[in-house]
């Protein structure tokens, strides 16, 4: 049996673009994170129950803010936690900051209902 329970796959700038534009579900969920970030250890749990929430219906990814400045500036992003969501590649919403786990959700729901 596994113990590895994180389903939350980092990407990196390099595939960013593809991940939004070729993924088969048209929502996807992107968690700007890093190692140092005490906040963002408190949303890492919620993005895994997203990914099994919206499982085939929506894609949750991770990038770390270190490995990948250029994408964290090009969304005018300043500080983290930050959780973007992507409907067909074009954004749609952003929560900075540590939320409660029915904000993601009900973004992520109202993208999924419409797809």
């Amino acid at each position: 049996m596994s113990t590895d329970t994180h389903i939350v796959a980092y990407v990196q700038e390099s595939d960013f673009d593809s991940v939004l534009t070729e993924s088969e579900e048209k929502v996807v969920v992107v968690d700007f994170t890093a190692t140092w970030c005490g906040p963002c250890r408190l949303i890492s749990p919620l993005m895994e129950q997203l990914a099994e929430e919206y499982k085939g219906r929506a894609k949750v990814v991770k990038v770390d803010v270190d490995s990948n400045k250029p994408i964290f500036k090009k969304f005018g992003l300043r500080s983290i936690p930050a959780v973007l969501i992507f409907k067909e590649g074009v954004l749609i919403e952003t929560i900075v900051g540590v939320s409660p786990y029915e904000q993601f959700s009900e973004a992520v729901q109202k993208l999924v209902a419409d797809a």
